[in-house]
């Protein structure tokens, strides 16, 4: 699409949002929060109007609770042919439904329409992913002994509650919904504030295409309130989490009293290691990639580059003048690269960055300079630092958007140290032709997941997570059936074994 038919459908939508507010979808029904209350959500892009949403509350939550309680017995004894074609009917009416769902992701969170067109696709696929996973979902393992035969089965834990993150809320709220259904489980979403309009879009289609009342529930609102009730109520089973780590720490917490199941993708500041003997303009492509790409607004970006010092300059170099050359404006642009961040909370937190790298002694290689009136949206400028120590704030916190610090190594043993040296352990990349120090390194790497000579490429069946404050648990294929269905295992005995008599004369 061009950008006038973007801005045309955008203004449409925009219309139409405008005339119906985001209520809470609760047992299949849109209602308003019990109390009334309501906040305005605006564009990232001028900061203009988009629509009114429901504030939930605590009252709220509670009844999205129990009409997901209310429903879990249907829904998790219902065929297995049933809920697979269900999962099916709803990846068909997301693809429908692509262009809307991009132009509505792009203006409600700022993210190029070039990376957004996509979502609804890789949403899709989610949903027919586990659906084909569901023939298999509570099948276990034979575990014979001399006198039993053990076997184990899974089932459904029980009604969870789905928080979701404003950077990609779309995608993100299938990665996690679908193997949830698939599951057996029933849900209660709680969507970022900032972003809210994809997850009531993506509800709605649901249950145009036949999901039962109160297998998922909406209810908007602040983390604070309706998030927090969410962690606390004692029938929501488990809480699935992408977010901050600590919001992520305080979720464990607000959950505890209630021994509540937590499954946590939470920050990163992933470390891209590149060797003298990569191919440099393969690694130059990837990191940009990695790091500018969704406004450099995403938990497995690239955040800090190592560079062996021998190429360290060339490679410098040429990042410098990508940065410079990246387009930012109107998210709905094709030609769009970088748009707004998420708000203006967030874009004084990232530019408070660019002051901290020059206190510290890094040396500022670019910024952008587009000429783009930035006065009324979330502009900006995309920064590379180089000659950055590994133990600075610039290269310590994780600061969640097109900001990129270069930190040069000497030895494999230097860049491992450097690589490790932080609270985080998401995702990391190496750059190497020599295969022998790709599967070493990779090895000896603090990170749930590594990447050779490749960006972050996502495969369903794969275990997507990470380590130290980067998260707990694991999405993807069965590794996602761990956290939303208990193991039990059976035991039946064979013959007559010993049977220890107590009290007998």
């Amino acid at each position: 699409m061009t950008n006038d038919e973007n801005i045309y459908l955008a203004s449409v939508l925009r219309q139409k949002l405008k005339k119906e507010p985001l209520f809470h979808i609760i047992n299949g029904e849109c209602v308003p929060s019990l109390d009334n209350t309501m906040f305005a959500n605006n564009s990232p892009h001028d900061n203009s109007f988009i629509c009114m949403v429901a504030e939930g509350k605590s009252q709220d939550v509670d009844r999205a609770a129990q009409a997901a309680k209310n429903a879990f017995p249907s829904w998790s004894t219902l065929s297995i042919k049933k809920r697979r074609d269900l999962l099916y009917s709803i990846a068909e009416i997301i693809e429908k439904n692509a262009r809307e769902i991009a132009i509505l992701e792009s203006l409600d969170t700022g993210q190029p329409i070039r990376f957004m067109q996509k979502a609804a696709i890789r949403g899709a696929d989610n949903f027919r992913f586990f659906a084909d996973k569901i023939v298999n979902a509570r099948n276990g393992l034979s575990l014979p002994a001399d006198e039993h035969i053990n076997y184990t089965v899974r089932q459904p834990i029980g009604p969870v509650g789905i928080i979701t993150p404003w950077n990609t809320p779309f995608m993100l709220s299938t990665w996690k919904i679908a193997p949830a259904l698939a599951a057996g489980c029933t849900v209660v979403h709680k969507p970022a504030e900032l972003s809210p309009v994809t997850a009531q879009c993506l509800t709605l289609l649901m249950q145009e295409a036949g999901l039962p009342p109160g297998v998922v529930n909406v209810v908007h609102g602040y983390g604070e309130t309706a998030g927090k009730s969410l962690s606390e109520h004692p029938d929501v089973k488990a809480i699935a989490f992408v977010g901050e780590s600590k919001t992520g720490s305080s979720i464990m917490r607000q959950g505890a009293d209630t021994l509540k199941r937590v499954h946590f993708e939470l920050g990163g500041k992933n470390p891209v290691v590149v060797f003298a003997d990569a191919d440099i303009e393969r690694a130059v492509d990837a990191v940009i990639f990695m790091k500018y790409s969704l406004n450099g607004e995403r938990c497995t970006s690239s955040s800090r580059v190592l560079i062996e010092r021998s190429i360290y300059d060339k490679f410098n170099a040429q990042l410098t003048q990508r940065v410079k050359n990246l387009k930012i404006g109107n998210p709905l642009d094709p030609k769009t690269e970088i748009g707004p961040l998420i708000s203006e909370k967030h874009l004084q937190k990232v530019q408070s960055y660019v002051q901290i790298g020059k206190e510290e002694g890094a040396k500022l290689l670019a910024q952008n300079t587009t000429d783009l009136d930035k006065s009324s949206g979330h502009y900006f400028s995309p920064t590379l630092f180089g000659d950055v120590d590994n133990k600075m704030r610039i290269s310590q916190e994780e600061i969640f958007g097109p900001f990129l610090v270069s930190i040069p190594f000497d030895t494999e043993e230097q860049a491992l140290e450097i690589a490790n040296d932080i609270r985080y352990g998401l995702a990391a990349y190496l750059w190497t032709k020599d295969i022998t120090r790709a599967h070493s390194f990779s090895h000896k790497i603090n990170a749930g997941m590594v990447w050779v000579n490749s960006q972050n490429v996502r495969h369903l069946p794969t275990p997507f997570g990470g380590m130290k404050d980067s998260g707990i648990g694991r999405d993807g294929g069965d590794y996602s059936f761990d956290f939303y269905m208990e193991t039990k295992n059976i035991a039946i005995a064979m013959g007559e074994h010993n049977i220890p008599k107590l009290g007998a004369q």
